[in-house]
């Protein structure tokens, strides 16, 4: 097993005379097909700012990391969706201008990017046909916002209930010179897709009407290039990455319960392209699989394993994995975790860990070695180690982040960092920028548990938390703050419980629930399920948790919610939200300002204009960071 490769590979170089101002970043890491070169969406991200820094693409060789070219055709624009011709001689990317809803589709030919197609909406996701003569790509006609729940909503004026946004596929020649020809029906989102072998259709997950609302609901369908539309099957779970065999005879995708579109975790299905059921070929997998690739004959797939990331081959037919590389790092590319030759002997990849930055990592599977060195002079700027405990037959893993320096016999203050979703997992990221960085560097422990619910162990793991909502998963937390006690300097009696989306209303539950902390963050959090089903725009997410809808049965989900124990509430709580939150609203954080307020209790309520449920306005993220830390240090005493 290859283990920690990644993550030792990358063995920092002594510090610069003058430390570095900036992270380089890496997105969109893509390997050619025959594997000697990677592309990347690169840019270099300012310690000193909170804005999202505008990139590059770079080309780079993959044996040794030299930039061979770089390419930056619009600099008011953002580049995704890098995706190799199948013969390596092309290169395509999505040009995005984000202010105004406007995209464009570059393709590098010769050394050089031009423009195969204008759009007056919003483009994701080129893929290149079979014989390389026809791009696809998801394409928004003149939408109303960013495509996604969690960016900023619409107005809620006029006319509500009125025309949607579809994203749909469309095809051109691949050489442009064409206007884009729409495949898929107008009233049907298409989330994901893949191309059929012989190049006549799509493998997609769709849902008619709202996209932000129905993806839990997607079926697996059939598109045709002639604009044929049928099921393929409807599982009864949420998919991501449909991927057509080979062979053109089935459809392979990541089925599990999930609360986001987002994040991944799931087992391997298998369904008939012909259609018919979808089956469960991981049941029994003590893991969650994050992405999948057809390589010839060769399934691959990602994982998370516990507090480990994985590389692996699975077998459709019988469901049996073979490891090839695992690693405490976080990996990301353009095409999930990896992305791999066209023989799948060589991969590509980001990798980065709470104390390594990141880099790109490229080489065989098994034993991948770093090819860029921009942030090599970069020092940790943490501790990190990973936690287990084991509760209620659960074994529970976390990960403890703290300063670079303690002091011996001192006692440290810690806040309890409960990540959204509740489908997810806290995945080690490099911490220089952040709210887990700030406080650390303000001398906070930060503890980021795994409960019950998350990514990484399983399906039954993950569902673990159905109709038990801040039940078994607190119990879990609070049993993860009494290991992590054993291990680290952290004075039980400086507690600090923040979180955001699933983590604001974790905390909202755990001060009402719990009087062990002493100050409680509350980010776009839920303070009453049955009011917030009739004012989000997902409610579709939450009918697989309750087992039912909020009008059909109101006390399933009464009983899980915060503003019902207010009175029990003690812990001075700071509560924030986007304007325009789709996911968890105003209205939400508002009632539990309110209801704070009647018990006396010492509260804040800041909502931020015209965010979504992300805070991306760097002013905001400013002011936010400070309020933050000013909360924790007025009612836990500054470190």
């Amino acid at each position: 097993m290859a283990g920690l490769v990644l993550a030792m590979a990358l063995a920092a170089t002594a510090p610069a005379a003058t430390p570095p101002d900036h992270v380089r970043q890496y997105h969109d890491v893509m390997i050619s097909p025959k594997g000697d070169l990677v592309a990347a969406v690169e840019s270099d991200d300012p310690f000193a700012s909170e804005a999202e820094p505008h990139g590059q693409v770079v080309l780079r060789d993959r044996s040794d990391g030299k930039i061979l070219a770089q390419y930056d055709p619009c600099q008011a624009c953002f580049y995704a969706g890098l995706r190799w011709s199948p013969d390596g001689k092309a290169l395509v990317f999505i040009s995005s201008n984000r202010k105004a809803r406007s995209a464009s589709i570059q393709v590098v030919r010769d050394g050089k990017a031009a423009s195969v197609l204008e759009f007056a909406g919003l483009l994701a996701d080129p893929l290149w046909s079979p014989d390389g003569k026809t791009l696809a790509v998801l394409a928004t006609d003149r939408p109303r916002k960013q495509t996604g729940a969690t960016q900023a909503g619409a107005a809620l004026v006029g006319v509500i209930d009125a025309a949607t946004d579809e994203q749909r596929i469309a095809v051109l020649p691949a050489e442009g010179g064409a206007a884009p020809r729409f495949l898929s029906p107008a009233d049907t989102f298409v989330y994901e897709y893949d191309w059929t072998p012989d190049g006549k259709g799509f493998a997609a997950t769709a849902a008619k009407g709202d996209g932000d609302n129905n993806w839990w609901i997607a079926k697996l369908v059939a598109v045709g290039t002639d604009g044929s539309f049928r099921e393929i099957a409807d599982p009864g779970v949420q998919m991501k990455w449909p991927k057509v065999s080979p062979d053109g005879k089935s459809v392979t995708f990541i089925g599990g319960l999930h609360s986001d579109f987002g994040p991944t975790g799931g087992d391997l299905y298998v369904a008939p392209w012909a259609g018919g059921a979808a089956v469960d070929r991981t049941p029994s997998y003590k893991g969650s699989l994050t992405s999948l690739a057809w390589r010839g004959k060769t399934l691959f797939a990602t994982a998370i394993e516990g507090d480990h990331n994985s590389v692996m081959t699975i077998d459709p037919a019988s469901g049996a994995i073979k490891r090839l590389f695992t690693s405490e790092a976080t990996f990301s590319s353009g095409e999930g975790k990896v992305s791999l030759s066209a023989d799948g002997k060589l991969m590509a990849t980001t990798g980065e860990s709470f104390t390594v930055p990141p880099h790109i990592g490229a080489g065989p599977i098994d034993r991948p070695k770093v090819i860029t060195h921009l942030n090599d002079a970069l020092a940790a700027q943490v501790t990190a180690q990973s936690v287990h405990w084991t509760n209620e037959g659960f074994n529970v893993q976390g990960w403890l982040v703290g300063p670079p320096h303690v002091e011996p016999g001192k006692k440290y203050p810690m806040i309890v960092q409960v990540h959204g979703g509740p489908s997810s997992a806290v995945q080690p990221g490099y911490l220089w920028k952040g709210t887990t960085n700030d406080l650390v560097q303000h001398g906070f422990f930060v503890f980021e548990p795994n409960p019950r619910g998350s990514f990484g162990q399983g399906e039954a793991f993950t569902k673990a938390n159905v109709k038990d909502f801040g039940g078994g998963d607190l119990r879990d937390i609070l049993a993860g703050v009494d290991a992590v006690e054993k291990v680290a300097p952290v004075d039980d009696k400086r507690l600090g419980v923040y979180g955001h989306s699933y983590g604001g209303y974790m905390t909202m539950w755990t001060v009402t629930h719990s009087n062990r902390f002493k100050a409680g963050v509350a980010g776009a959090g839920i303070a009453d399920w049955v009011s917030y089903y009739g004012e989000n725009g997902i409610n579709q997410w939450m009918v697989p948790f309750f087992g039912t809808t909020a009008y059909k049965d109101p006390a399933a989900y009464d009983r899980f919610s915060p503003i019902r124990y207010i009175q029990n509430a003690k812990t001075p709580t700071f509560i924030y939200v986007g304007e325009r939150d789709v996911e968890c609203p105003a209205d939400q954080s508002l009632q539990f300002h309110a209801g704070l307020d009647a018990m006396h209790v010492p509260n804040s309520l800041v909502i931020y204009a015209g965010e979504g449920h992300g805070i991306r306005d760097a002013d905001h993220k400013q002011d936010l960071k400070q309020r933050i830390l000013g909360w924790f240090d007025k009612y836990l005493g500054q470190p």
